[in-house]
């Protein structure tokens, strides 16, 4: 690393790791909801696409993890599988388990709540690399680049299930409103940039905070609009806490555990 680059970093921290645990533990989480979906999603097509998009997400941690790496946070492996809850950045809501039981047998999970839960996140996502592809951190602007470019696809898949089970009616309809409850309960927490989101504006990391929420809120509204459904800023929310500042749930603490099974086992062993 040049002496500039290193400048750059050290006028720049913790603001910008702040930003990259953000990125890197957000898509880390939803990562593994989504790989608990093999086997168990609506049809064997659906399967197949879900299991694209887990494995391009978890690509995406790893790509913020390893500019976490690049300045000295620490080795990937230990930063993705060595870090307690606590020391989680990702929002609760991508946390949250799918539904009771277990991926491996008697699960229930809600297929509605993934969709909503998955739509809602990408489009927040996709909002901030574009925005990130102005950051005054070039490193981090290259990489948004590149996760840009996959989330085209994973936003119009997620659309594609929101509209058409929001305009099937019925019990599907019903599902649908319950998981856009239950997910706007703690969506606030996704598109919070946490306690230095002031300081991540003023460095030119990323755009202002509400200004992202706004967008967020205006890429959607005519989605809503369009299947009848209202949706106010009112309603985002953080009911289960902010992880933003480590507040985490026990369904976290679960996941991590399976998660770093194999890396607790020998933390030193080469992958």
């Amino acid at each position: 690393m040049s002496k500039p680059e290193r400048k750059l970093i050290d006028e720049i921290n913790p603001a910008l790791t702040s930003l990259l645990y953000q990125l890197a533990d957000d898509d880390f989480i939803l990562a593994y909801r989504g790989s608990e979906w093999l086997g168990l999603a609506p049809h064997i097509e659906e399967d197949v696409a879900f299991s694209s998009i887990s494995q391009d997400t978890m690509g995406h941690a790893a790509m913020f993890y390893q500019l976490l790496q690049d300045f000295g946070e620490g080795d990937v492996d230990h930063l993705a599988h060595g870090r307690k809850s606590s020391e989680r950045k990702n929002a609760v809501l991508l946390e949250m388990v799918n539904g009771p039981g277990h991926y491996l047998s008697t699960a229930q999970y809600d297929w509605a709540f993934a969709v909503i839960r998955n739509y809602f996140y990408i489009q927040s996502k996709k909002i901030r690399m574009d925005s990130l592809k102005n950051s005054s951190y070039q490193p981090l602007a290259e990489v948004a680049v590149k996760v840009n470019m996959e989330l085209y696809y994973h936003l119009l898949h997620w659309k594609t299930w929101f509209v058409q089970l929001m305009e099937a009616g019925g019990e599907a309809r019903s599902r649908m409103e319950a998981a856009v409850k239950k997910t706007l309960a703690d969506f606030g927490g996704v598109l919070s940039l946490g306690p230095l989101a002031k300081e991540m504006g003023e460095q030119g990391l990323i755009e202002e905070e509400e200004i992202l929420k706004q967008r967020w809120f205006l890429m959607m509204k005519p989605i809503f609009e369009s299947v009848n459904l209202t949706v106010s800023e009112a309603d985002f929310a953080m009911k289960n806490g902010n992880g933003r500042k480590g507040e985490h749930t026990a369904d976290l603490d679960a996941a991590l555990s399976t998660l770093s099974e194999v890396y607790s086992a020998d933390p030193a062993a080469s992958w």
